[in-house]
């Protein structure tokens, strides 16, 4: 029997300590990790009883994640909470399999269908539910430069990509500039997707993901065609650069251009201490001015998350005014919230702000807003495909075929 009663009171125990743990899985690590470090913080300011696990896994903008996520989740071993990209890739993916709980009833307890823009809301919903937290707002089509570089090489920023092609990019090879700096895989296809914004148009673009517009048809086609004319004017070692190393080669002055969502403008604040406006300027994508590609971070909760109270606390945190105008100033991200405080962001997290509120919206495909994970995944082969043989009618037709294996398109 006193064996019996110490053998319950370890359990008793493990269970106490289990409780008394939170873990966060994300791939914010690095330069980006100061963000999620402060979020933490917080955190344990409000519970300090409770041990936060940072589990963070880096690499490939999430995909190393994605897959130790998707391990884990299959394996009946979820995180408390993880990070993921709001809309297609959370829903397409562990929402269909019934691997995530429905948040509605936080949202309104904590009244954030008054302060989240309703089209947020309706990115992470369905019919059944709401099912992540959006704890930031991110830019994809965002063109970044030095202002004086650009008017030491007598060049300005391209309005489309035909004047990148025929003016900006020869001006600038002729001065021994490289004209657009890019680097590994899904930097290839979060350029591609500014491409085809500027090339399709806000509604062809989004008719790509309702299935109306063929990935195999004349106009999707053609933005490949585009791309490979784009990808003339790019770094010859673009395989070999995270895409810090291709942001350092605008900040250094080896390149004029580079197009990366705006956790470049943290990295170019935070780390390389530029000061926005002058160190460092922006714009949108060629072509795409007056519309803003999004993407959001998001935390959801498992099914069967082993310290669920904790994951709860941290949700309450992550969508709350002050958890977002902490977390997102130093991410380079804007808050979500109709109520931030603006007057926390630098000029470009004010800039972008004003257009979160006034320009046409679209999602990223790149980073989850449009696509599940499966197409997002095997992308990366078609883009592979696109850049050894630069063949456009191959690569549309490829696009089109896992359109519908995946069940986007027809």
């Amino acid at each position: 029997m006193r064996k019996l009663l110490i053998l319950l009171a370890a359990l008793v125990g493990s269970i106490v300590v289990a409780q008394n743990q939170l873990e966060i899985f994300s791939w914010w690590a690095g330069d980006e990790g100061p963000a999620l470090e402060a979020l933490i913080e917080q955190f344990y300011a409000d519970h300090p009883d409770i041990e936060v696990i940072n589990a963070t896994v880096t690499g490939g903008a999430g995909v190393n994640a994605r897959a130790v996520l998707k391990t884990r989740m299959l394996g009946g071993d979820p995180p408390d909470s993880f990070q993921v990209h709001a809309g297609q890739e959370l829903i397409g993916t562990w929402v269909v399999a019934e691997r995530m709980e429905d948040l509605t009833d936080l949202f309104t307890e904590q009244g954030w269908l008054d302060v989240f823009p309703q089209g947020l809301v309706d990115l992470i919903s369905t019919d059944a539910g709401i099912w992540s937290v959006p704890v930031n707002i991110h830019r994809s089509n965002v063109l970044w430069y030095v202002p004086a570089n650009l008017e030491q090489w007598g060049v300005t920023v391209p309005a489309d990509w035909n004047e990148f092609i025929t003016v900006t990019g020869p001006a600038l090879q002729a001065a021994g500039v490289t004209p657009l700096t890019v680097g590994e895989n899904w930097t290839m296809q979060h350029l591609w997707e500014s491409v085809a914004l500027a090339e399709l148009g806000t509604d062809g673009w989004g008719a790509l993901w309702t299935g109306d517009l063929a990935f195999d048809s004349p106009e999707a086609t053609a933005v490949w065609d585009t791309f490979g004319q784009v990808l003339e004017f790019t770094n010859a070692d673009a395989s070999g650069l995270s895409w810090q190393q291709a942001t350092d080669r605008v900040a250094n002055g080896e390149a004029a251009f580079n197009i990366m969502g705006d956790w470049a403008a943290g990295y170019l604040a935070t780390t390389l201490g530029l000061e926005p406006g002058t160190g460092f300027a922006w714009a949108a994508s060629p072509g795409t001015d007056g519309v803003f590609m999004l993407l959001a971070d998001s935390f959801g909760l498992p099914v069967g998350a082993p310290n669920r109270d904790a994951a709860i606390a941290w949700l309450e945190l992550t969508g709350s005014q002050v958890g977002q105008d902490i977390f997102n100033p130093l991410k380079g991200s804007i808050s979500p919230r109709l109520d931030s405080d603006l007057s926390l962001y630098n000029a470009y997290g004010q800039s972008a702000a004003a257009d979160w509120q006034t320009d046409a919206q679209a999602g990223s495909l790149a980073h989850g807003a449009v696509a599940n994970e499966e197409f997002m995944s095997e992308f990366a082969t078609v883009m592979e495909t696109f850049l050894s043989g630069r063949d456009s009618a191959a690569a549309a037709g490829l696009a089109q075929e896992l359109a519908v294996r995946t069940g986007i398109s027809q």
